[in-house]
């Protein structure tokens, strides 16, 4: 490959090969190996909350309410760190590689978790936990953006990222039966929550040999000829299940021949050339990282200290709460690839803000009981899940090619950063002062971000929906 911009072009047909498949085994595969990242994650954060109440009683850890919300910051820092590294390394490597190597640091992490001896090493596992998570977003997102057909990519996103909340269900599961005192409970019962995520994670690597490398990835960095051959591979194997493939007409894509960008480079296009995509990208991502880890991270602290659930019991609450946000992109998904995205990504960050103002109102007021306010968290976040969902699609098609990882890495950081870090030690503080009061102004700070995201998108907001991720954003080497 030379290292000269002008150089000759390399032409493809691989992204309109790519678009033309229909749906079939290829696509639910990919589906089921790589999304499965958001189950991890669902897990891990719902074990980090369902298990809060252990961990205050745990002997060993000696934890407040503040001290578990630090602790749930530091596993969002490493998630931005983890991001931003293994982002760069995405886009420079391959996205197969990393996701096996983001994979075998999520699943040390959280085994050694639960040997933690004290509140750092919690705090510190925790840290590796998130980056090995942060990472997998960023190769995991990236991957699937590029083997999903256009016309099938915003219902897709949204609902593996909605699979976040089967992980969520499955944490709340592990939490009723582990920290039930008759079968383990206790200091072992939230040891255990976590090894068995962390063992869980062990038969992802069986379901992830079989995934070749993304061919766009190849295409951008000049391999045309391997990007062909595990295409053929695949339109080999739709065709012996009977399925017809048009080979006229396919429309061919030029690039230059080009060295790896640097980080000058990124930055430069991402704030300065698509500087309205960045500024959308941030409100999303920000807005829905403090809506989310504020308050999810905290909630069983809000049941326990508040409504006086036990924290055994903590579980029930989150099994319906988590169907919600399921159902949510699952449902509502669809309509982003058919009424568009700039008014369903607008519509649902709106919805959100003013029902979370509305219930932390009652909440306030102490108009809620704890099962009225499990209700209330499961509409609010039908909408908000979507909402969530639709700001990792936003960021992941709205950026060149050769960028797309580090892309997601970015904006993910710097929305977690901002959003995502401050907010459970903020609602860990909250809710340590006892005040409803206090904790409404945190809902409604939470509320604000929203409805201030859904104007910007409203303005600024991206019409991606059917579109090839080359004609959303051209790539940097196309050869004009």
């Amino acid at each position: 490959m030379r290292d000269n911009p002008e150089g000759e072009a390399i032409e493809c047909d691989v992204p309109a090969r790519l678009d033309r498949l229909p749906w079939g085994r290829f696509h639910t595969l990919v589906v089921a190996a790589l999304g499965i990242t958001w189950i991890l994650d669902g897990l891990e954060v719902t074990l980090a909350g369902a298990v809060a109440g252990a961990l205050r009683e745990s002997p060993s850890l000696d934890m407040n309410a503040s001290d578990i919300g630090l602790a749930a910051s530091a596993y969002l820092v490493g998630a931005v760190f983890g991001g931003v590294f293994f982002g760069w390394l995405t886009d420079r490597f391959g996205r197969r590689k990393l996701f096996f190597i983001t994979l075998a640091l999520y699943v040390a992490a959280t085994i050694a978790t639960a040997f933690s001896w004290s509140l750092a090493s919690f705090a510190f596992f925790r840290f590796l936990t998130g980056a090995g998570i942060g990472g997998e977003y960023t190769a995991i997102n990236s991957t699937i953006q590029e083997l999903i057909p256009a016309r099938f990519r915003g219902w897709t996103d949204l609902a593996i990222n909605g699979s976040f909340w089967l992980g969520a269900a499955l944490g709340a599961g592990l939490s009723i039966v582990l920290l039930d005192p008759d079968i383990a409970g206790g200091d072992l019962g939230w040891r255990l929550c976590f090894f068995i995520g962390g063992v869980l994670g062990l038969f992802i690597f069986a379901m992830r040999f079989w995934l070749p490398e993304s061919p766009r990835w190849l295409m951008t960095h000049g391999r045309v000829a391997e990007a062909s051959g595990i295409l053929a591979d695949i339109e080999g194997q739709y065709r012996r299940r009977g399925h017809e493939l048009a080979e006229e007409g396919l429309e061919c894509i030029k690039l230059r021949q080009h060295r790896p960008l640097r980080v000058r480079e990124i930055f430069h296009t991402l704030f300065q050339v698509h500087r309205r995509r960045a500024l959308v990208g941030l409100a999303l991502m920000s807005a829905q990282a403090f809506f989310y880890n504020a308050i999810f991270f905290t909630y069983a602290l809000v049941l326990t200290d508040f409504y006086d659930i036990p924290a055994a019991q903590v579980g029930w609450y989150i099994l319906p709460f988590a169907a919600g946000n399921f159902f949510g992109p699952l449902i509502l998904g669809r309509l982003f690839d058919t009424v568009g995205r700039r008014i369903m990504i607008a519509s649902t960050y709106a919805i959100s803000g003013v029902l979370l103002a509305c219930s932390g109102y009652m909440f306030a007021e102490g108009l809620l009981t704890a099962q009225t306010q499990t209700i209330a968290w499961m509409v609010i976040f039908f909408f908000a899940s979507a909402a969530a969902s639709s700001a990792y699609l936003t960021v992941s098609e709205t950026f060149p090619l050769e960028m797309r990882a580090v892309a997601i890495a970015v904006f993910y950081a710097v929305g977690t950063g901002l959003g995502g870090v401050a907010g459970p030690a903020l609602f860990g503080w909250l809710i340590e002062s006892g005040s409803r009061d206090a904790v409404f102004g945190g809902y409604l700070v939470g509320a604000g971000f929203m409805t201030a995201a859904a104007i910007v998108q409203a303005i600024w907001g991206v019409a991606a929906e059917r579109q090839a991720l080359e004609t959303v954003t051209k790539p940097l080497r196309a050869w004009d």
